[in-house]
């Protein structure tokens, strides 16, 4: 046996390890890394790809699974490329491919009589544009179906940095299916940027001065304005109670068991429990209400 013979079989057994020891839903630290490792993965035939998924989707294999998903990480990270412009990690743009691939795969139905590409590629743009939405601002940008469509075609719809005209917005919208109204919305939400609630240590006395947290005051959030309400609250609820207290048994019973126990009584049931009439009940306890509101004035 050669010496290339030799050698060919442990090359061979080294990558294999390296491929199922490779974390499929994340790149990692070492993004270049995983891309070679990833293209170092031989493509399947029809005739194989069509086994595996026989394989998992009738007898649950989930080594056929794995293989299918390797298989088509590549795929992903062509995919995941196409969404760079905005700004977010290359790593986690394949990761949130990834996790819309493994999807794909354990749904696929070898009977539809497509590719396992064709049918992954809606579910990796899903979990994509996902986390794109999420985390291109903090303040949510798109919401509704439509919204999400502008989002991701108006920036290619747009020649230039320039606001749109009335006659390009009236083109896009036409060509999206949406209003011309959310077209201009959309580009306003595209064009504003997050700011810093408090001054960055940087920043200048006169861009500190702009910054939200100097102009933008809770009402009532003032420490002397909090202080004298609790108090304020404190000191009412101390006299109700008190005023509570002074009055007869049956009176303080009464309200009690209509104003302040966790499962309060009708008035019916006050009266069958104090064998009186329902209107006795109301009278009793429109009086004690009488009393307390003389000895809170009097306070």
């Amino acid at each position: 046996m050669s010496k290339k013979e030799l050698k060919e079989p442990k090359e061979q057994e080294k990558k294999g390890t390296a491929l199922q020891e490779m974390d499929i839903a994340s790149p990692g630290g070492d993004l270049q890394g995983y891309i070679n490792s990833v293209h170092s993965i031989g493509l399947l035939t029809p005739e194989e790809e069509k086994q595996l998924a026989e394989d998992l989707y009738y007898r649950n294999d989930l080594d056929a699974a794995r293989k299918l998903v390797l298989a088509h990480l590549r795929f992903v990270i062509y995919i995941a490329k196409t969404y760079s412009g905005y700004g977010l990690s290359e790593a986690d743009l394949i990761q949130e491919g990834n996790v819309g691939l493994m999807k794909a795969v354990r749904k696929f139905n070898p009977e539809v009589g497509v590719r396992v590409v064709s049918f992954a590629v809606h579910w990796i743009k899903a979990e994509i544009h996902e986390y794109v939405l999420k985390n291109w601002k903090i303040v949510k940008i798109a919401t509704t179906k439509a919204q999400r469509k502008l989002f991701f075609n108006l920036r290619k719809k747009k020649k230039g940095l320039a606001w749109l005209t009335e006659d390009e917005i009236a083109v896009i919208s036409k060509d999206l299916g949406v209003k011309p109204s959310e077209v201009r919305e959309m580009e306003k939400r595209l064009s504003s940027s997050d700011m810093s609630f408090d001054p960055l240590s940087d920043s200048e006395d006169d861009e500190a001065a702009y910054s939200p947290s100097n102009y933008l005051q809770e009402e009532g959030s003032n420490p002397l304005d909090i202080f004298e309400s609790d108090s304020t609250t404190e000191e009412n609820t101390s006299m109700l109670y008190s005023a509570i207290n002074r009055l007869d048994d049956r009176s303080r019973d009464i309200l009690q068991d209509r104003w302040l126990a966790d499962q309060k009584l009708t008035l019916h049931e006050l009266a069958e429990k104090y064998n009186i009439s329902a209107e006795r009940v109301r009278q009793i306890e429109k009086n004690a209400m009488k009393k307390i509101k003389q000895s809170l004035d009097a306070a």
